[in-house]
């Protein structure tokens, strides 16, 4: 466990509504495992392996929320975290709730919408967005990606002169966040529709998973009950896929290949800002 990543991403948890069928659905297309949770029996973890990838959760039925996965990013106190959210125009749905084994976290909306949640407590050290078997990265799909960032810089910190906290800097309409040197998130400019009936249209935080074999996961996720959203993908885009899992859970599949050179090229990115 460490505490050294303020700001950044430490965390990934899926709303679902049967637990059960949301394991079946990813270790199909993944190969995920899973162990129990501290939360208890309607908390699991899953994992690759045996590292752990990201947190699943049968509470989208108790809080009548949508299924959906959401990014967490560290902060060093929740109920201040909060507070700036509410002061830069955001909305907080949920918390400061506290979990064990001592954290608490909170569920929020940015100015567009698009959900997240802060952690205030210990975080896994195993856990790193672009490492291993973790997440390849993190997108936001948002109307302007400057607002944002000022927005999460703002909120998160990243402004804050903290040694152990994020880099920002500006590239072409993304703007990409850095933790220990290594690009984690980018922020995009794009047409996005706040009221779309289509969640894959609306502001949001996106994540991409890594696959070796891309068309074997499309296979998978067919045979288990997802489905492939062409409009979710700019045209042309071969080495992707984003997904709606039997719920409605978005996610993007990268093939591991172009996810590795997209990392390598955020990470040559200048512009400081």
């Amino acid at each position: 466990m460490t505490a050294d990543a303020v700001g950044a991403p430490c965390w990934l948890s899926l709303m679902a509504r049967d637990l059960r069928a949301a394991q079946d659905f990813y270790g199909a297309v993944l190969g995920w495992s899973y162990r129990a949770a501290s939360l208890g029996q309607g908390f699991a973890v899953a994992e690759l392996g045996g590292v752990p990838v990201a947190g699943i959760g049968a509470v989208a039925a108790d809080f009548a929320v949508p299924v959906a996965w959401t990014a967490y990013f560290a902060v060093e106190d929740a109920d201040a975290a909060v507070a700036r959210i509410r002061e830069c125009g955001g909305t907080v749905g949920i918390g400061p709730v506290a979990f064990p084994p001592g954290g608490r976290a909170a569920l929020a909306t940015d100015l567009e919408g698009a959900s997240f949640g802060v952690w205030d407590g210990r975080t896994l050290s195993q856990w790193r967005i672009g490492d291993g078997q973790a997440p390849a990265w993190l997108e936001l799909h948002t109307r302007n990606a400057f607002d944002a960032a000022l927005f999460y810089g703002r909120v998160l910190e990243w402004d804050g002169g903290n040694t152990d906290g994020c880099e920002v800097s500006y590239e072409q309409d993304q703007v990409v966040l850095r933790h220990g040197g290594q690009a984690v998130a980018r922020l995009n400019s794009g047409p996005v529709e706040s009221g779309s009936p289509r969640p894959q249209l609306r502001p949001r935080w996106g994540v991409h998973f890594k696959v070796a074999d891309l068309d074997g996961a499309r296979m998978a996720v067919l045979k288990h009950g997802g489905t492939v959203v062409t409009d979710a993908v700019p045209p042309g885009s071969g080495e992707r896929l984003t997904i709606r899992d039997p719920d409605g859970g978005l996610f993007t599949l990268d093939r591991a290949a172009t996810a590795a050179s997209v990392i390598h090229r955020l990470d040559g990115a200048s512009g400081h800002i």
